[in-house]
């Protein structure tokens, strides 16, 4: 273990003691008092949310988001911006106090809630369910759960956008994050869900990344 890591360290610790999720919590809480470093914490959203939304000229008006695992809120702002009632959710109260904090006057209703036991009223209710970065932070014996979970938010005639890191089927890494396989990416079309685009895009240094875009018919 990566003591240097914390998210190794956090990660490695927490599932030890049988709580897979926990660490997310810890390693907010550490970065709160200066003892950490959050790694994905960017002021931009994620290029490739970004990317497609301009090249789909997606307009949220009258429909509504949610974001998964929102961490400070840089995806969620971004949906707001185009017009959603945007929904983010974290796992971490310290991640959801943070979010609100950095945006005072966002129109983001942030909330503390756990993929894996959503809240009923939200099953079936969104327009856009982003799902970025998060499912690849959950070990294996989480995933295929994980995976059903999200689907589960897709609203009739709704839209899940999936983006993840990749990795080739039989590729070994030491995680978190575990980077999604072809085979888990396509797990998402799963229940009512259908592919409409699965793009694996390679960049120079040859790190890859997945974006997926399902559609729950109405």
């Amino acid at each position: 273990m990566d003591d240097n890591n914390p998210t190794r360290r956090l990660s490695s610790r927490s599932i030890a003691a049988g709580d897979p999720t926990g660490w997310f919590e810890q390693l907010y809480a550490e970065a709160e008092r200066g003892e950490a470093v959050v790694p994905w914490d960017r002021d931009l959203p994620h290029s490739l949310l970004t990317e497609w939304s301009g090249r789909s000229g997606v307009n949220g008006a009258a429909r509504s988001a949610v974001v998964i695992g929102c961490g400070f809120g840089r995806d969620a702002e971004h949906l707001a911006r185009l017009g959603f009632r945007t929904v983010a959710f974290d796992i971490s109260p310290t991640a959801v106090r943070t979010a609100r904090g950095r945006h005072p006057d966002s129109p983001v209703r942030y909330e503390t809630a756990d993929l894996l036991d959503p809240p009923p009223a939200w099953l079936g209710r969104f327009d856009l369910v982003l799902e970025s970065m998060n499912v690849q932070a959950l070990p294996v014996e989480l995933r295929d759960r994980a995976i059903a979970a999200v689907g589960r938010l897709v609203a009739p005639g709704g839209t899940l956008l999936v983006i993840a890191a990749g990795r080739a089927e039989q590729e070994e890494v030491e995680g978190p994050p575990w980077p999604l396989t072809r085979a888990e990416v396509n797990g998402f079309a799963a229940g009512p869900l259908v592919p409409v685009r699965i793009e694996e895009i390679v960049d120079p240094a040859g790190a890859r990344r997945w974006r997926a875009e399902f559609r729950r018919p109405e």
